[in-house]
């Protein structure tokens, strides 16, 4: 095992202040990089913003986000299971009701999405601006190719 790599994947070494961001990919048993790729999945992020304010059903998900497949959504649903985020709840009646709730863990991930799309909303304005400055100075650079 690598000198300074714990045995434990709870715990990765040199992400608290100062770290490196591509040891991420290496460092062994740290599973920093999985776990962003899951949660920063568009879906996921729509699963979980429309889990906080209530249980779903599957068909309610499915209505509520636009463009998703039956199959990705019981893949990110199974996904964000495993991960504890999402409890999911069979009721047995015919016939049979599923529905789809957040963890309390799932919960905390939800407050840090919250604030990145509140910093959104803040700077949004900026960000447009930012946008058609760049197109206005690569449109005549496209034009040249």
């Amino acid at each position: 095992m690598e000198e300074g790599t714990l045995k434990s994947p709870t715990h990765c070494t040199g992400t608290e202040d100062d770290y490196e961001v591509m040891q991420w990919d290496t460092r062994q048993g740290c599973e920093v990089r999985h776990i962003l790729d899951r949660v920063a999945d568009k879906w996921s992020l729509l699963v979980i913003a429309l889990l906080d304010r209530r249980t779903l059903r599957f068909s309610e998900l499915r209505r509520l986000i636009d463009g998703i497949s039956q199959r990705m959504l019981t893949v990110t649903l199974r996904q964000l299971e495993r991960d504890g985020l999402v409890r999911r709840t069979v009721h047995p009646v015919v016939p049979p009701r599923v529905d789809y709730e957040l963890t309390p863990l799932g919960n905390t991930l939800h407050d840090t999405i919250r604030s990145l799309v509140v910093w959104t909303e803040e700077h949004q304005t900026e960000i447009a601006a930012s946008r058609a400055d760049y197109d206005s100075r690569m449109a005549p650079e496209a034009q040249a190719s």
